[in-house]
């Protein structure tokens, strides 16, 4: 089992940020009003160690919200230099970071490496020009390259974050993104359906009928082939879905959009599910099976609320049973079927995406 790792989030609101995108408000995003100068870097470190537990598990800064490497080269130089002392000390292990695209050269990437950051990730919401202009990025598809190239290439840990839904998005173009994601070849990635917050150029379009979130559904199922796709390229997918904040739910300031307090397990349960059909029909079962895995797929599978057990008996009158197990498998009228969500998910992305051209 994967050791859980500590995060120490700093958020610098604004600070960086050139302008604002259609659909950001990182004061609302972040749960920041007040800028934070690095004085007070410290008291927020300090503040997270007290409640980490003394063992040997990774330990991280990371600076989040507005772009970092957009922040006045003093004021950055003035948070990386408190971060790299809680490292070389020995306190933390790494320095996480993220900017936007064209906010990276040379330059900024010999400050990075000298303050010793080892992670940078980079929004860039998608890789088609047409929804970076609708949504006013201020970028172009080749500064998403061109910076992830030099991340590489400066041998830091590259993030790429993706925004299904924007305006003017399609189902088609965030998987085209996704492709051409994986084929630069970031080491991880967040996937973010796009939520529709209070004052930002999105909501006003929303309230005027020009802008039309993804439903759950539609958020669900995109994202489960996003992060199919990502898995089968063996990239590490660390978010899917905004992390719920005191801003960031329903009923404060998510107007309109796919939220969900627990949306990756929506997604691995709607990727069972399209195993559980394949399953299902390829073997044709009837009546009932009892899948062995451990609690946490169990529940998985089962989906939220059981609503993967009723979708089979409602349409296939098949009733799915359960038993906690260490290793997974189908036991079907005495007969023992492989049980391997990794084999399907390769079938999958090879069917329907052609695999093999993302692996070139």
């Amino acid at each position: 089992m994967t050791k859980k790792e500590y995060i120490i989030p700093i958020f610098i609101p604004f600070l960086g940020c050139p302008h604002d995108c259609a659909f950001c408000n990182q004061i609302k995003i972040t749960n920041y009003k007040d800028k934070m100068d690095p004085s007070k870097v410290i008291g927020e470190i300090e503040k997270n160690l007290e409640y980490f537990p003394d063992n040997d598990n990774i330990k991280e800064i990371a600076f989040f919200g507005g772009s970092f490497t957009g922040l006045d080269k003093d004021v950055m130089v003035g948070y990386l230099e408190i971060a790299r002392k809680y490292k070389e000390k020995g306190i933390i292990d790494r320095i996480r970071l993220s900017t936007r695209p064209d906010y990276i050269n040379n330059s900024i990437l010999d400050t990075l490496k000298k303050y010793q950051v080892d992670i940078i990730e980079l929004g860039i919401q998608s890789l088609d020009q047409k929804v970076l202009d609708a949504n006013e990025r201020g970028h172009s598809v080749k500064a998403s390259y061109k910076a992830s190239k030099m991340i590489k290439d400066y041998g830091f840990t590259l993030g790429h974050q993706i925004m299904p839904g924007l305006f003017n998005d399609t189902f088609d173009k965030t998987i085209d993104t996704v492709i051409k994601s994986i084929k630069i070849g970031p080491d991880i990635v967040r996937i973010y359906p796009t939520l529709v917050i209070k004052d930002t150029k999105l909501e006003m379009l929303y309230n005027a009928g020009i802008y039309k979130p993804l439903t759950i559904d539609e958020a669900i199922r995109i994202s489960a082939d996003a992060a199919m796709l990502y898995k089968f390229a063996g990239i590490n997918i660390i978010r899917i879905g905004l992390q719920p904040t005191e801003n960031i739910n329903e009923g404060a300031d998510v107007v309109a959009g796919p939220f969900h307090p627990a949306f990756r397990q929506l997604v691995e349960a709607e990727i069972y599910k399209k195993y559980l059909e394949d399953i299902i029909n390829n073997n044709h079962i009837e009546d009932e099976f009892t899948i062995y895995a451990n609690n946490r797929n169990i529940s998985l599978i089962a989906g939220n609320n059981k609503a993967n057990k009723k979708y089979f008996y409602d349409k296939h009158k098949v009733n799915l049973k359960f038993q906690s197990s260490d290793t997974e498998y189908i036991i079907y009228k005495d007969n023992k079927l492989e049980f391997n969500i990794e084999y399907f998910i390769d079938n999958y992305v090879r069917k329907n995406y052609g695999g093999d051209l993302l692996l070139d």
